[in-house]
């Protein structure tokens, strides 16, 4: 997603003529639509990401560099899932992503999208304060003092405030390049995760009321609690009843109780959202899927598996 093993991949296809955009170690879109032009002509299934075949077809003698997230916590991994469909960035960029007044909160920054309306927000930059005031104020200088009052001052000032630093929902310089900065702090990441562990602890008590056991099923769980916050006693219900038909014992059991309750969950949400969360949450439930055009593979990005989390939850990985 970022670093040197992207590196490589760019220089690898510039040399073939195929990427043609900046060597930024830096996996965009157009490193994206390189890789899926070098994955037909060598009859690989082009998703644009740099998958094993992929990767031992560029690099034939070469290991596959592990991801890090996959290697992270389970509650890190549902983090990362979450706050990438949220911003529509990889990890890490999702950990910074910013976004501003497009659905009137005034701005949302972060992996979760918290955001000012809400009050969501306000706490993560209160704790910065609280515990990381060096941090804070070697990014913001003459400008920490205003947003230490952005985050305690009234809410409809904050709301002023937030509309009045950007442009047609772009925010403005410096502050774009300074709340940006603040995200790619581990500070500022860690916060973000200590404020995730609510939603954490929120997903791992619904797969315990669904009977629900793997890893993908807490991702499940958690990215409804993070965007929906709940299942309502009638969607329940419905998905309850599903479960009665399944046949007892069959491997792909879990994989059909998590599509229905995606597709349950979906059907009840807002209309002109209905296709939106159908396709995020059902890419959860299968492992694999495409959500606002990035791909996505569940076990082989993030480390998300049909391995019963109560295992790792017990070494706490």
């Amino acid at each position: 997603m970022c670093g040197d093993a992207v590196k490589q991949i760019e220089m690898f296809l510039a040399d073939l003529k195929i990427y043609l955009g900046q060597i930024d170690s830096a996996f965009g879109g157009g490193l994206a639509s390189a890789v899926k032009s070098y994955q037909k002509q060598k009859n690989l299934a082009p998703s644009g990401v740099v998958d094993p075949p992929t990767w031992a077809s560029m690099f034939p003698n070469q290991a596959a560099p592990a991801s890090a997230i996959a290697s992270a916590s389970l509650e890190d991994k549902c983090l990362a899932l979450t706050g990438s469909f949220e911003t529509g960035k990889y990890p890490p960029d999702c950990y910074w992503g910013l976004t501003g007044d497009f659905d009137g909160m005034g701005l949302s920054f972060g992996a979760l999208q918290w955001n000012v309306g809400q009050g969501t927000l306000q706490p993560l930059l209160a704790q910065m304060f609280t515990e990381y005031p060096d941090v804070v104020r070697g990014i913001f200088h003459e400008y920490y003092d205003t947003l230490s009052h952005l985050a305690s001052a009234a809410i409809n000032d904050q709301l002023t405030f937030a509309r009045a630093i950007q442009t047609k929902g772009n925010l403005q310089e410096p502050w774009q390049g300074m709340l940006i900065t603040l995200g790619r702090t581990a500070e500022y990441q860690k916060v973000q995760c200590q404020h995730a562990c609510k939603v954490f602890q929120q997903a791992v008590a619904m797969c315990s009321e669904y009977g629900l056991q793997s890893e993908r099923a807490l991702a499940l769980m958690f990215d409804i609690a993070t965007q929906g916050g709940s299942i309502p006693s009638l969607v329940k219900a419905q998905i309850m009843a599903d479960f009665t038909q399944l046949p007892a014992n069959a491997a792909q059991n879990e994989v059909a109780k998590l599509c229905s309750v995606a597709n349950r969950r979906a059907a009840a949400s807002s209309p002109q959202f209905v296709d939106d969360v159908r396709t995020r949450k059902l890419t959860i439930a299968n492992g694999t899927g495409t959500v606002h055009g990035i791909y996505y593979d569940l076990e082989d990005m993030f480390g998300l598996t049909l391995n019963p989390f109560a295992q790792a939850l017990a070494v706490g990985q």
